[in-house]
Formats: structure tokens, C-alpha cells, sequence
């Protein structure tokens, strides 16, 4: 086969590639809202295969989340605590089920978090904020445990306020320290923790006892089954108190050795709860605690306008640019609007193939991308023009004027990717998305300006569709 014949199987190759992977989300954004959310509850194929909307443009949650580095163990560098925070916190947001979620470090101590979708945000933000430090504590059942709770409730106290009150600091017994409970009460448990969640493998929601509530079942590592075979075989008939950041959630009695590194957290959960609590107990623990300094809800009806308002911006540009170079070129502006549109739909489908994000700056990218793309094209045919004003006949000023015109199309779309890349580089969040959206787009616009248009005015002038073209 010929040179062209490659060129015309390559460029409708392409353009089928596009049209398949636009397919699944044309066919998802004409499905009513309902038939959505059961499919993105089941976590279809379907799902992974649709082009994702933004913050911006879906609507969600976003959340600036600050790191106190006052809490950090001792030798524990904050740019690593920061890094496994922000893992961590990826993990338990992959598991709440978060399509296409941001999550990137800001600054010296702060992570943003950006949650396109999310129906319900104080989930997420229990989700996130808990630090989901997990400890077993022995039980102390001292006698003063409960003089500590007369003047507690009698100064209407709580634990966090036990230094203002010397006279209840000093009824501690040594080596033990206070805690509260889920119901209120209050616990006297050793200062040291037995173990800690750091050996725990595998956390889950289970159905269990008298009356069928939900807990979660843990289980350890085999150092850590080894550490509670020997902790529960030395603490027989006494409590062991399980503690969730700071919190007892339950103190159950040891009745035997259990020698297979497994537990249960009881506390009367609901399904909800027991899920979000072994959720964030298998991400991990944070390095230390985070809250929540900045946040923003942007509702589905704002997402909506946005999609709206930008589309209807990008369109009214794009029928601008198309009637301008049909209007000043002619026929040949007829051809530069065709692979205007084929640069469109194959950058669509390039993104929907990555399962990309798009967001307002991204759409605002593609309407950059398209300038460009007609750029290329005006340069083109502004040295065609030249050269037939030279004398030379239709034929040979189009091969000379693509060949004149590449040199200044390379230049101008190389200094584009280098900011591009820069923008990518050193940018964040929606930043990120115009980048990438611009890089793709100037790529495939390089290859529809120069060797789409090209192959057509082969094809017309080898097959004598025409024998001369105005520009």
C-alpha cells in the first residue's frame, strides 16, 4: 500500500479508537440519576470506563487538611509523616468508594483533599479525620476509679480538663491513666498499651452475638498473634480495654488464651458505623492527627451550571472560529474546520481512554488546544497563499507551503509543552488537569494540522476531485 493509504487507515483507526471509548460515557450521562448511583453502589465495569467530571463540575466536597506536627513521635521527619498521612488517607477514601479523588500535598503541613460526587460529607470527614490509633489496654479496677468520677461529674469535668483539677490528678494511681468511653463512663487503664494496631492485617464488619449487632473482627500479624496469645494468657478473668483514638470502645473480660491473633470491637455499631470503623482501622493509623481548616461543598446544581455555561462558551467559540476560516478561506477553511472537530473528538477520546478528569480548567484547555489547532492551520495556509502570489501552481505551493510552515508550528507548539509541562510540574489540583488536557490536545493537533489536512488535499488532487483550490 501507499504512503496515503497508511495515512487514511491510521487517521480512521484513530478516530474508531475514539469513538469506543467515548461510547461508555455517552451512554452513562444519558442514563437517568438513579441508574447511575445503583451502577457507581455496584462498582460496574461501566464506571471505570466513563469520563469523569471534576469538583467543578460534578459537585463534592473539598477539604484543606492541616498535619500537627506537635503530635509526631520523636525522630519522625514531617515531610515523611506527611507523605504517609496523604497514602493514607488515599487508602481510606479508595475503600469509602470515591470516584477520581484529589489528594495532594499544599504547603509545609496541609493536604487537599477534592471529592467529585460524594453524597454524604460528614462521612467523609469522619472517614479522613480520624487518626484510627488502635490500642489494647489492660484495665486498672483500683478503687479510686470511682472517686475519680464523683469529682468529675460534680465539677462537670472532662478528662481532657483532669490537670486543672489537681485534687482528681492526684487520686491516679501510678502508672495508670483515664479514659472515657463511648456511653460516658470512664476507665482507669495502664499507662502502656499492651499492643497497638500496628500488627493488624485485616479489619471487617461481622454479624455476631445474642442479638445479631454488628462488629468489627480484627485480626494480627503473627507477631502480633504471638503478643496477644501472651497478653491474653497472662490476663486471665481481667478486662481488656480496646482504645480507638483515645476512646475505649470496649473492655471485654479475658476467659481464655487466644492464640489465633484474633479480636472483636463491640459498642453497639450500626452497619454504617462498624463499616467506616474497619475501614479506616485497615488503611492504618495518621502519623499524627489532622483537622479540618478550610472547607467547601459545591452542590450538583452549580455543577450542572458549570457544565452548561462552559460547554455553551466552548461551542460558541469553536462555531466563531469555524464560520471565520470557512469565510476567509473557502474550501480550504472547510478543511481546517474538519480537522478542527477530528482534534475535538480525538482528544476526547484520548482522556476518556486514561479515564481522565475533567474539570473547568480543563475544558479550558481544550479550548486552548483548539486555538492552537487552528493556528497551525492559519499558518499553513498563509504560506500556501505566498506561495502561489510566487507564481507556483496549486499543487506545488501546498507542498511548500506545509514544508515552510512546519519549522514555526514545532517552535510554537514546543514552547507551549514546555510550559505545560511546567505548569504540570510545579501546579496542583485543577492546575494539573489544564496541563495535561493542553499536552494532549497540542500533540494530536500537531498531527491533525499537519498530516490530516495534508492527506486530504492528496487525496482530492490524486483522485482529480479538484484541480485548484482558493485561498
Amino acid at each position: 500500500m501507499s504512503k496515503l493509504q497508511w495515512k487514511l487507515i491510521l487517521t480512521v483507526g484513530l478516530l474508531g479508537l475514539a469513538l469506543y471509548f467515548l461510547f461508555p460515557s455517552w451512554q452513562w450521562y444519558r442514563m437517568p440519576q438513579q441508574e447511575r448511583e445503583e451502577h457507581e453502589k455496584m462498582r460496574d465495569s461501566i464506571v471505570s470506563k466513563t469520563l469523569n467530571l471534576g469538583l467543578d463540575l460534578r459537585g463534592g466536597t473539598h477539604l484543606l487538611l492541616e498535619l500537627d506536627p506537635s503530635k509526631l513521635q520523636p525522630g519522625v521527619d514531617l515531610n515523611d509523616a506527611l507523605d504517609r498521612a496523604r497514602e493514607i488517607i488515599r487508602n481510606r477514601i479508595d475503600q469509602f468508594g470515591v470516584s477520581e479523588p484529589l489528594i495532594a500535598r499544599q504547603g509545609e503541613r496541609w493536604i487537599v483533599v477534592q471529592m467529585p460526587g460524594i453524597k454524604d460529607p460528614q462521612r467523609a470527614k469522619d472517614l479522613i479525620g480520624r487518626t484510627a490509633l488502635l490500642e489494647f489496654r489492660l484495665v486498672d479496677n483500683s478503687p479510686a476509679l470511682g472517686e475519680i468520677t464523683d469529682k468529675l461529674r460534680a465539677k462537670n469535668a472532662t478528662i481532657e480538663d483532669i490537670n486543672k483539677y489537681p485534687e482528681i490528678a492526684k487520686l491516679l494511681p501510678a502508672g495508670t491513666q483515664l479514659f472515657q468511653g463511648k456511653e460516658g463512663q470512664y476507665y482507669l487503664l495502664k499507662s502502656t498499651p499492651e499492643m497497638t494496631g500496628a500488627y493488624l492485617t485485616n479489619a471487617k464488619v461481622e454479624l455476631g452475638g445474642q442479638f445479631g449487632y454488628p462488629h468489627v473482627s480484627l485480626e494480627f500479624n503473627n507477631e502480633g498473634a504471638r503478643i496477644f496469645a501472651r497478653v491474653t494468657e497472662a490476663n486471665v478473668e481481667k478486662n481488656l480495654a480496646i482504645v480507638l483514638d483515645g476512646v475505649v470502645q470496649s473492655a471485654p473480660v479475658i476467659r481464655t488464651r487466644i492464640p489465633d491473633g484474633k479480636a472483636i470491637i463491640e459498642g453497639n455499631f450500626s452497619m454504617d458505623d462498624a463499616k467506616l470503623l474497619a475501614t479506616v482501622l485497615r488503611a492504618g493509623a495518621l502519623p499524627a492527627p489532622v483537622r479540618i481548616i478550610e472547607e467547601r461543598t459545591v452542590g450538583p446544581t452549580l455543577g450542572d451550571d458549570s457544565i452548561k455555561y462552559g460547554v455553551m462558551s466552548a461551542l460558541i467559540g469553536c462555531l466563531a472560529v469555524v464560520v471565520f476560516m470557512m469565510v476567509y478561506y473557502g474550501f480550504s477553511g472547510l478543511i481546517a474546520n474538519f480537522a478542527l472537530l477530528l482534534n475535538l473528538g480525538l482528544l476526547l477520546g484520548m482522556m476518556a481512554s486514561l479515564h481522565s478528569t475533567l474539570t473547568l480548567p480543563g475544558i479550558a484547555g481544550i479550548a486552548l488546544t483548539l486555538g492552537m489547532a487552528v493556528d497551525a492551520n492559519v499558518l499553513i495556509l498563509e504560506r500556501v497563499r505566498d506561495e502561489l502570489a510566487a507564481g507556483k501552481t496549486t499543487r506545488l505551493a501546498i507542498d511548500a507551503g506545509y514544508e515552510k510552515a512546519f519549522s514555526a508550528i514545532i517552535d510554537s507548539n514546543i514552547t507551549t509543552l514546555i510550559a505545560a509541562a511546567l505548569l504540570f510540574q510545579f501546579g496542583t489540583g485543577p492546575i494539573k488537569g489544564f496541563a495535561v488536557t493542553l499536552t494532549i490536545g497540542i500533540v494530536i493537533s500537531m498531527f491533525t494540522a499537519i498530516t490530516v489536512t495534508k492527506m486530504i488535499y492528496e487525496i482530492l488532487f490524486r483522485e482529480h476531485i479538484i484541480e485548484t483550490v482558493k485561498f
